[in-house]
C-alpha cells in the first residue's frame, strides 16, 4: 500500500534539497534546525556574510514562491540583530507522475524550486 510522506518527512526532504544546493554554492553551515516550526532552518556563512534561511515544503495548489510576509518580517528583524540577510526557500513537492498528488514513500517526486528569495 502506498503511504504519503508526513509533514515532518516532507520538511526534511525540502531541507535536504536546499541544504545540498547551499553546500554546492559554497555556503558554510553554522546552524541547522530540522524541527517543524523552528526557524530559521539554516544559518549559513558565505563570503563573510551571515544569512538566515527559512525552508518550507509546499504542496499543490499552494504557490511555491508565496510566504507569510508578517512572519518573514519577524525573522528579518531577528536577523538584523546579527547583521544577517534573510532568505525564503519554498520547495514545491508532489508525486512523480502528477504534481497535484501527494508524495508517496519510496516513489519518485516532482520538484518545483526557484532558488532563494531574499527578504528585503
Amino acid at each position: 500500500m502506498s503511504e504519503k510522506l508526513t509533514k515532518q518527512e516532507l520538511h526534511n526532504l525540502a531541507m535536504n534539497i536546499v541544504g545540498k544546493l547551499l553546500e554546492t554554492d559554497g555556503y558554510e553551515f553554522l546552524g541547522v534546525n530540522s524541527k517543524l516550526k523552528k526557524d530559521p532552518q539554516f544559518v549559513v556563512l558565505k563570503d563573510k556574510e551571515l544569512s538566515f534561511i527559512i525552508v518550507r515544503a509546499i504542496s499543490y495548489p499552494e504557490d511555491v514562491n508565496a510566504y507569510d510576509p508578517q512572519f518573514m518580517e519577524t525573522i528579518k528583524e531577528h536577523a538584523k540583530k546579527f547583521e544577517a540577510k534573510t532568505f525564503y526557500a519554498g520547495v514545491g513537492l508532489g508525486h512523480g507522475d502528477d504534481y497535484g498528488k501527494p508524495v508517496i514513500k519510496n516513489e519518485d517526486y516532482t520538484l518545483l524550486y526557484n532558488g532563494l528569495q531574499e527578504i528585503k
